[in-house]
């Protein structure tokens, strides 16, 4: 069994940073989806699991970068938000896909808000 737990989330400002964190029971490419209300879950960042490739989605290129330790944790370091970033995001994992087109495991999901 794979458990991946999520910390970090919590309330930001319009323009102000936050940084989610997951750590994996084990090795895997992961990633961050998140999802709001109304809305289907969107891709939000991936990266092998050596951290040597990454790929971010286009409604957070430039604003948000994921990266990872040498351990199973993986960041995802959350900079100017807006917001339309509030959602409920969710750590994923997958033993062979570093894309996360359809992860094998999920986190529980965290809530991210952003307002004034």
């Amino acid at each position: 069994q794979v458990h991946l737990v999520e910390s970090g989330g919590g309330l930001a400002q319009p323009g102000g940073s936050l940084r989610l964190s997951c750590t994996a029971s084990g090795r895997y490419a992961m990633g961050w989806y998140r999802q709001s209300p109304g809305s289907d879950r969107e891709f939000v960042a991936s990266i092998t699991y050596k951290g040597a490739n990454k790929y971010h989605g286009a409604a957070v290129r430039g604003r948000f970068t994921i990266s990872r330790d040498t351990g199973n944790t993986v960041y995802l370091q959350m900079n100017n938000l807006k917001p339309e970033d509030t959602a409920v995001y969710y750590c994923a994992a997958d033993v062979t896909n570093w894309r996360l087109e359809r992860p094998d495991y999920w986190g529980q999901g965290i809530q991210v808000t952003v307002s004034s």
